[in-house]
């Protein structure tokens, strides 16, 4: 589908060029190997925070006005992400600016002011946003989930933080974890779309802006134990109208050659609106508005999880059809056709590919495999590796991760009492 180009730079960064002729614009993203996980428990919720401060401010833009000016000056997007384990800076724009996207890009990683003036007015914005996931059951169910999956952990604390430890970050401590982690040799500048004719040229842009980048020792994170040995319960307390749930069990990390067969497994039980919890959960009885099933991969663990909002009055029911589910393709009573294996296998190979059809999509798809593992599968060697699965491997992938004693409920919704859904688990 698309190939890449790779050229290691003598500070260690490494950068992928994707060409992608049929479009005009390219898509310039940097990648550092620092998320949450890199944290302590008195900074947690900084990986985050630094995200907010590199829009703020840089030595040639010293300001987050003459920043997002430059941008929308050339009609272009940028944003950035954080997750457990990675975070992302991204501009896309007309091919023609990539030289200015990449001294943006480039000035806002190396040389962010992180004024304290406006390090203390961004912590009210970072806990409105806590604030505002709080609010959204919906969206905090899965961060709940994975807390009581991976408990007091940094992969089990929530990547915004809490209000009480945000409020005391002091600019230090963004300059220790920059230090730690903001390094060419933990990073990748990815450029991918209409990158032109002449990848020496691309290459000598970015020898030009990133040669001052030194690399150093990084910090290391903390391996996850995967050890449960009974099912575990976490209901949290919101005067809702409806229920949010997250039942799920643990599964199999990213570079586990069974995450292919998961990925079929998963998209069976709840990828889509032809999937077997959607029809069962909402089609036929009406229990849910939303149901779908995912499934997260760290270096080291992962986890399927079936998500869902349901009537309040009706969780226990919808618990036991998804656990019916989980048990019914588990110990073969409901069997998996060969026309349900290959709609599913389509349906991951035709999301891959429309997805992928924007430069920002496929920059991610690159920098995300490359600073995690230093590895990239293509996507057509993901959909050869899609294609290959077999029934046989996803019934038996469903038989080794639906095991009662892996079971994880997470709840929110107007309850209390964490024995009635444990009764529920304990009784299949």
């Amino acid at each position: 589908m698309y190939s890449f180009h790779r050229h290691t730079l003598k500070n260690k960064l490494e950068l992928l060029t994707i060409p992608m002729p049929q479009v005009e614009s390219a898509t310039v993203m940097v990648m550092v190997g620092a998320g949450s996980r890199y944290e302590s428990k008195k900074i947690n919720g900084l990986a985050h925070f630094l995200e907010h401060m590199a829009f703020k401010g840089s030595k040639k833009r010293p300001s987050s006005l003459l920043i997002s000016s430059t941008i929308d000056a050339i009609g272009g997007e940028f944003n950035a992400f954080t997750g457990k384990d990675h975070t992302g800076f991204y501009v896309k724009a007309r091919s023609e600016h990539i030289p200015l996207v990449v001294d943006v890009l480039s000035d806002m990683i190396l040389n962010p002011l992180l004024k304290e003036e406006e390090i203390e007015r961004e912590k009210g914005v970072i806990i409105e946003e806590i604030h505002m996931y709080e609010d959204t059951p919906m969206r905090h169910i899965g961060d709940v989930y994975e807390g009581l999956l991976y408990g007091d952990t940094p992969l089990g604390w929530d990547t915004a933080g809490k209000p009480e430890i945000i409020r005391a970050i002091a600019r230090k401590d963004f300059v220790t974890y920059m230090d730690g982690l903001y390094r060419p040799n933990n990073a990748v500048m990815v450029i991918a779309g209409q990158v032109g004719s002449s990848q020496s040229a691309v290459r000598s842009l970015i020898d030009k802006s990133l040669q001052g980048w030194k690399k150093d020792k990084l910090w290391q994170w903390k391996k996850q134990s995967d050890k449960q040995d009974q099912p575990q319960v976490k209901v949290k307390y919101k005067n809702t109208e409806q229920a949010h749930l997250a039942l799920g069990v643990r599964a199999y990390n990213l570079s586990d050659p069974r995450r292919f067969a998961l990925s079929v497994l998963t998209t069976i039980m709840g990828g889509g609106m032809s999937s077997r919890l959607f029809i069962e959960v909402r089609e036929r009885r009406g229990l849910a508005y939303y149901v779908h099933a995912n499934a997260e991969q760290y270096l080291d663990v992962g986890n399927f999880v079936t998500q869902a909002g349901v009537d309040v009055a009706r969780i226990d029911e919808a618990i036991r059809v998804i656990l019916d589910q989980y048990w019914g393709i588990a110990n073969g009573n409901y069997l998996i056709s060969s026309e349900e294996l290959t709609k599913a296998k389509e349906y991951l190979k035709g999301r891959l590919t429309l997805e992928l059809e924007d430069s920002r999509s496929v920059a991610g798809f690159y920098a995300t495999q490359e600073i995690l593992k230093r590895q990239i599968l293509t996507p057509d060697e993901v959909i050869a590796k899609t294609e290959a699965v077999t029934k046989d491997e996803v019934v038996a992938v469903a038989r080794e991760i639906f095991v009662e004693k892996h079971l994880n409920l997470a709840v929110i919704g107007p309850y209390k009492e964490e024995v009635r859904f444990r009764k529920l688990l304990e009784s299949v």
